[in-house]
């Protein structure tokens, strides 16, 4: 049995309201796959939640359009508008708190966010990572995976927090690395295993199944072990 929730896993808790889906924000920077796979699962009721808004710092990313053809709100917020880093922060963190969701997703948005920002949204702020982390944070994960020849691969949800990559583990999707792999190969295996897990550990906060507390991902009351794939 889990102790009792942080004020953070409190207040995003909060903003789950049982009569209604879970309001989610997705921040994307490019072609906008993981979006669409969530919309498509919200779409099927495989998810209890809604997509209420997407928000890019890429004016010409394709998943705006998404969007769009979603009949969901888009928003611009042009990282090369602003001098520094904490002033792109602040603006993003303003408009999302308008739109108030219940939780923040991040779906190949390619900025690595602050501190402050960070903490804004802990515990209620989600990414996907195309590698079984701790291994291989950052870029270019197929590529530097192949260059070390290690046999298997992968996909990882985790909690955000403001060391990259870095936050406490969700769910992870495992997949062998095959003799002709070449990363863009791989990084379509990789992608199929995103499309599954994504929208699955979004269903688990949306129904209240989890939280984050004093840095560990708990899944209906018991901590997540590292590199399990619970139900």
């Amino acid at each position: 049995m889990c102790s009792a929730k942080s004020s953070k896993a409190i207040e995003a808790l909060s903003l789950i309201k049982p009569s209604e889906p879970c309001r989610l924000v997705v921040l994307i920077s490019g072609n906008g796959t993981n979006l669409q796979a969530i919309i498509n699962a919200c779409a099927a009721s495989t998810l209890p939640a809604k997509v209420t808004a997407v928000i890019s710092n890429e004016p010409a990313a394709y998943g705006l359009q998404r969007a769009r053809d979603a009949s969901i709100p888009t928003h611009v917020i042009d990282h090369r508008d602003f001098g520094r880093r904490t002033d792109f922060d602040e603006r993003l963190k303003g408009l999302i708190d308008t739109l108030e969701p219940g939780l923040v997703i991040l779906a190949g948005f390619m900025r690595i966010l602050g501190l402050d920002l960070t903490e804004h949204f802990l515990g209620r702020m989600m990414n996907i990572h195309p590698s079984l982390l701790p291994d291989y944070p950052g870029l270019n994960t197929h590529a530097r995976v192949l260059a070390d020849g290690v046999n298997e691969h992968g996909a990882t949800v985790h909690f955000v927090t403001p060391k990259l990559d870095a936050g406490p583990i969700i769910l992870q999707s495992r997949i062998p690395v095959q003799a002709d792999d070449t990363p863009s190969t791989l990084a379509e295996r990789v992608h199929q295993c995103e499309y599954e897990i994504y929208p699955r550990a979004i269903a688990w906060f949306a129904t209240g199944r989890l939280h984050l507390e004093a840095s560990i991902a708990y899944l209906d009351g018991a901590p997540i072990k590292a590199g399990a794939s619970p139900d």
